[in-house]
């Protein structure tokens, strides 16, 4: 048996955006394509090979330790979106103030596809999924910019809400209407144990 299975389940892109100096700001530039490359997005600040640990895993890892970059895209669903922004009292959450590379449209629970699924559209570029994408303090001064006092709000609303990490498999173009097909792993749900 395969190590992934193609599902039924697909997803279209709907928006695509890079970061091209998270220094400067978070916010991305909705564009219409994206060159995906082994080592991410081309021009996007997120991207490279590697890249120095952060607070997210600091129980593996002292803070700026070179490690694999998985998370080169940050991906999010527009039905999560949508549920963040009603949860927030917003009419609609630009992808932008995020800092996404990517929304689909398709997945409901999309935040929580298991990792290691496959993301691949017609002509084979594929994108891996590393793990769920916990909101962090940073789009909220974002948001507060366009919507003041909403932007406090988001990372409580954003809770298993915010989407995935992910990392190039197959380069290619991802474009504005591509349809992605999940690829999923075949194994049992982890059981756990003692140690």
């Amino acid at each position: 048996m395969p190590a992934l299975h193609v599902t039924d389940y697909f997803a279209e892109v709907v928006w695509l955006g890079k970061v091209a100096n998270r220094e400067a700001k978070l916010n991305s530039v909705s564009c219409t394509s994206l060159k995906l490359l082994f080592s991410g997005p081309e021009g996007e600040n997120h991207g490279g090979e590697t890249r120095l640990s952060c607070s997210r895993v600091l129980g593996q890892y002292r803070r700026g330790t070179p490690i694999r970059n998985t998370r080169q895209l940050s991906i999010a669903s527009e039905e999560e979106l949508s549920m963040i922004a009603k949860g927030m009292g917003i009419d609609a959450l630009d992808p932008s103030w995020l800092g996404l590379s990517m929304v689909i449209r398709g997945i409901d629970d999309f935040s929580h596809v298991p990792p290691s699924t496959r993301m691949q559209n017609e002509a084979g570029t594929t994108i891996t999924v590393d793990i769920l994408n916990r909101p962090c303090h940073l789009p909220a001064k974002v948001i507060e910019e366009y919507c003041p006092d909403k932007g406090k709000a988001f990372r409580q609303n954003a809770q298993d809400r915010r989407g995935v990490t992910g990392w190039v498999e197959r380069e290619g173009i991802i474009a504005l209407g591509d349809v992605l097909r999940f690829h999923m792993p075949t194994q049992r749900e982890w059981r756990g144990g003692a140690f």
